[in-house]
């Protein structure tokens, strides 16, 4: 049965900071290093008040035809039931809908139970979930584009699993990294998550200075971004409150 794919692991630090600074922080550091298409636009969290760290795993739908509809709820053979079960701890399930909002959800909140008993870090659809209501009673970061009642099979076949998709218009690579806020979902590719992650939370760190500098009346002049002068009371700052 396939399983996760990790070709970087990412340290527990790396995974602690990433679980405190935002999506936003994350997308500028990866804008620095070239990367402009990386949140999923247009999914919103049930439960915003999670946070969501973990590795992709991926699941493709194509549309649904009558004649594919054999393997309907047959657990052995039908792709999305195959990757519920084969999704591991730390993973995030990554659906691939096509952006079809219109006539069915991906899965329901018995899968999204089972995935959470597996230890599965989150589940990111840019289609539509059904139990919305049920999904925002379990303790595992959902994001969506929709909700929507009708089962998934009236307009999704499962395809396949653990190969790269587009997920709300962003490539997702088997392995990368996804983090979730209540803003939303960014992917990060696997190699420079522990890079990213580092620099993120210093990003982070220096920001949270400034904003108290403006926040007490200084100019965005020489501050925002920040000159030398400022640079250096940063640092200073920083020795007497390091955390």
């Amino acid at each position: 049965m396939t399983r996760s794919i990790r070709t970087h692991v990412l340290s527990d630090e790396a995974v602690a900071k990433l679980k405190t600074v935002s999506t936003a922080t994350i997308t500028s550091q990866l804008n620095k290093r070239g990367l402009r298409n990386t949140f999923l636009a247009g999914i919103y969290p049930l439960r915003p008040d999670l946070r969501m760290v973990g590795y992709a795993f991926t699941l493709r739908y194509i549309p649904a035809r009558e004649d594919l509809a054999d393997e309907l709820y047959d657990n052995t053979r039908n792709v999305q039931r195959l990757a519920v079960e084969a999704i591991g701890p730390d993973d995030v399930l990554v659906i691939d809908a096509r952006g079809e909002i219109a006539w069915g959800a991906t899965l329901g909140n018995i899968l999204g139970t089972r995935i959470k008993v597996r230890g599965a870090a989150g589940i990111v659809t840019d289609g539509a979930l059904r139990d919305t209501p049920a999904f925002k009673e379990i303790d595992l970061p959902t994001y969506i584009r929709a909700p929507h009642a009708t089962s998934s099979f009236v307009i999704h076949h499962p395809v396949e699993m653990q190969t790269p998709i587009g997920c709300a218009g962003v490539a997702v690579i088997p392995g990368d990294i996804l983090v979730g806020d209540g803003e939303g979902v960014v992917a990060i590719p696997a190699r420079m998550a522990e890079e990213v992650a580092h620099a993120a939370y210093e990003q982070e760190r220096r920001e949270e200075f400034i904003q108290q500098k403006i926040a007490g009346g200084a100019s965005i002049l020489g501050v925002y971004p920040p000159n030398e002068e400022t640079l250096a009371e940063y640092e200073a700052w920083l020795q007497t409150n390091e955390q």
